[in-house]
């Protein structure tokens, strides 16, 4: 909640309490959640290997409340804001290094969390279980509608406190996400006693590079006649509890890692098994699948940044009550709020009856709609700002009502309720089990690339259309939104969208699932400890 509600609204507190000029204040927010993002492959990767899910989502949390803790000291200290200055920037000295310390452990501790947290709900469902199997598809549901109603708080009560009294409560809003913050990870903790614990083990990393490094040194030796001919270890030799995953025929040249030349002992940097190959492989995969959503990141970015100072141009009065714009990414939150119940409870329950798929349709389906949507999202905005625009220079004291942006938000929001949970599910089946929380977070590194990419843009098509443009002023140059182009920057990203979906399609309709038998070969063990339950990945795959 602490996090989404702070992330829409911080680009008013950078200009109006920071005095960010316009392209800063976006820039600053998108290269932070940006950061936040990317920095969930770390909490991934600790996890998968050093720490359990469980120690990682507590450590990172800490850091968290203690970022927002410092927020709150300096929205509440004067001598620790900045005064009006004209430029782009006003912070300096003593308080700019504490402004960006505060920023990056918010980073830390957010990205953390995000890349450890999906993993350990999912891990309490056991996979070969029917029932269960179809509440892990149901969890990632239920997941997203819990993050929502919670963003949903913080963009009402918690914006509208931050904003009150002419931008003076900034210090409360952060007070009370760091609160909410600091008892959410406490309920996390009085869970521990209940939780399946999965043991870290070794890392995914090092297991990549080997599979790369001894294939590249194989590189001369031909492939075997019989895939049956590739190193695997025998299940009953092997001290080892990982599943094994069958042989694919993609990606063939990785095979050559497996392949045990003569007069060589097994170790490690000499040859790989099977299993490992594939894992390489199923990462592999992935890639253009990760790619092929950044655009759509790069659209939200626009949603918390452009178009919050687009509301704050506009009427935000709803009868006699006073609606903060930041408070306009509610309406999608609301959406969610209804959707999710009935997509799971119905709409799921009826088309598996069609597709006998246990989340009714496929994940990457479900990616599918979502970037049509974005697409659309986008156009719509762009028609919004030019009525906005016109309205503004022709009676500026009557502006068009803040609900236009409801119409963005709203086909945004549906976006994003098949696109994120679509992504977790995908990411988290198809992974092999020690990677799972490093493959989630490749949900959050996509949204990272995306929101670094808004920065990109914007500075980009300002520099170009600077150079181009009759005025020599960029589209989105000074504060005044009114004198910019905005409205071309949307229609920018809705044509951008519209061909990344073709992009997406093309990877999408190539992409080969991993076999029910794959699947039901990661089974999990649990050995009850005084700490809860130690998942240990059993050894049922095929050797």
């Amino acid at each position: 909640m602490g996090f989404v509600a702070n992330m829409v609204s911080l680009v008013l507190y950078f200009s109006y309490k920071l005095y960010f000029d316009l392209s800063t204040s976006a820039n600053t927010l998108t290269n932070l959640m940006g950061s936040t993002f990317l920095l969930s492959m770390v909490g991934g990767f600790i996890s998968d290997t050093y720490l359990n899910r469980f120690l990682t989502c507590v450590i990172f949390g800490t850091l968290e409340v203690l970022a927002l803790s410092m927020m709150t000291i300096q929205a509440h200290s004067e001598s620790l804001l900045p005064t009006p200055c004209g430029k782009s920037s006003c912070l300096k000295g003593g308080a700019a290094v504490y402004f960006y310390t505060s920023l990056c452990l918010l980073a830390l501790g957010v990205g953390g969390v995000k890349g450890s947290m999906p993993a350990l709900g999912a891990d309490q469902f056991d996979a070969k279980d029917p029932k269960e199997a179809k509440g892990l598809g149901s969890y990632f549901n239920w997941l997203l509608l819990s993050s929502v109603t919670g963003a949903a708080i913080g963009t009402t009560v918690i914006v509208w406190v931050s904003t009150n009294k002419n931008n003076h409560n900034w210090w409360k809003g952060f007070l009370i996400t760091a609160v909410a913050a600091f008892l959410g990870y406490v309920f996390l903790l009085l869970g521990k006693p209940f939780y399946r614990l999965h043991v870290p083990k070794d890392s995914p990393f090092m297991r990549i590079a080997q599979v790369i490094t001894v294939a590249v040194k194989n590189g001369g030796l031909s492939h075997p006649e019989s895939p049956s001919e590739l190193y695997e270890i025998n299940e009953k030799d092997s001290e080892s509890t990982t599943a094994k995953i069958a042989h694919t025929q993609q990606l063939r040249w990785l095979d050559k890692a497996a392949i045990l030349g003569q007069n060589t002992e097994p170790s490690p940097w000499k040859v790989c098994t099977v299993t490992q190959v594939e894992e390489v492989k199923v990462l592999t995969r992935m890639i253009p699948i990760i790619g092929s959503t950044i655009i759509l990141n790069t659209c939200m970015a626009q949603l918390q940044t452009f178009s919050v100072q687009q509301g704050y141009r506009m009427d935000p009065h709803l009868g006699s009550f006073k609606v903060p714009s930041a408070s306009i990414p509610v309406i999608p939150l609301i959406f969610m709020i209804i959707l999710i119940p009935i997509y799971d409870r119905l709409f799921v329950p009826f088309i598996r009856k069609f597709t006998n798929h246990p989340s009714g349709i496929t994940q990457l389906q479900r990616v599918g709609l979502g970037l049509v949507l974005s697409s659309l999202s986008m156009a719509i905005a762009a028609l919004v700002e030019v009525k906005r625009r016109n309205q503004s220079l022709k009676n500026p004291l009557q502006p068009i009502s803040l609900f236009w942006l409801g119409f963005q938000y709203g086909i945004f929001g549906i976006a994003d309720m098949f696109t994120l949970v679509g992504l977790l599910e995908f990411y988290y089946k198809e992974a092999p089990v020690g990677m799972r929380s490093l493959s989630t977070s490749f949900t959050f590194i996509s949204q990272a690339i995306g929101y670094f990419l808004s920065s990109v843009f914007v500075d980009g098509i300002n520099s170009v259309s600077r150079r181009i443009a009759p005025s020599r002023k960029g589209w989105l140059h000074g504060q005044d939104l009114d004198r910019n182009n905005l409205n071309l920057f949307f229609w920018f990203l809705a044509i951008l969208s519209a061909l990344n979906f073709f992009n997406y399609l093309f990877w999408a309709m190539r992409y080969k699932y991993k076999t029910d038998d794959d699947q039901n070969g990661e089974e999990d063990s649990c050995k009850v400890t005084d700490g809860g339950c130690l998942l240990e990945e059993s050894t049922n795959g095929k050797s």
